[in-house]
């Protein structure tokens, strides 16, 4: 009896963290819903590392829990690898907002509406390829920054 009122008192607590707000310093995540005290350093790296343990903190980005919201766009290894691939054709095509690794780009992302997706890339040029040695993990940063 007593696991049972254990269980359905963790259950409760864990269902009604998931609405609550997001730490700013630790980021959305388990140990941000459940320790909520952030006063000390120490409840800050317990935040973060229950954060990051096990993953939970992916799972909520992804999922829209854990006071995670849901990105839009969810960035992934083929899209990583297609960028990383087509860094000079992309910067090229996306300077012009059109075109086929901007289309590809796009279905690898599952965007829907294509040629908003690359109207949103052009305008935002100079915030994607912020150097001329960007290289692919800030591209597809800033994309999902813009666009998701």
């Amino acid at each position: 009896m007593k696991k049972i009122i254990i269980s359905i008192a963790a259950v409760a607590a864990l269902s009604t963290a998931g609405f609550a707000t997001v730490n700013n310093q630790t980021g959305c995540g388990l140990g941000s819903q459940i320790i909520k005290d952030d006063s000390s350093a120490l409840m800050l790296a317990l935040q973060a590392t229950t954060n990051t343990t096990l993953g939970n903190q992916t799972f909520g980005i992804t999922s829209g829990t854990s006071g995670c919201k849901r990105a839009r766009l969810v960035l992934n290894e083929r899209a990583a690898e297609f960028v990383a691939s087509n860094m000079d054709q992309l910067s090229r095509e996306i300077a012009i907002g059109q075109g086929e690794s901007v289309d590809t780009l796009a279905e690898l992302l599952n965007v829907e509406d294509k040629a908003a997706f690359a109207a949103t890339l052009q305008a935002n040029y100079n915030a994607i390829y912020t150097s001329e040695k960007a290289d692919m993990a800030s591209v597809m940063d800033n994309v999902a920054t813009i666009a998701g």
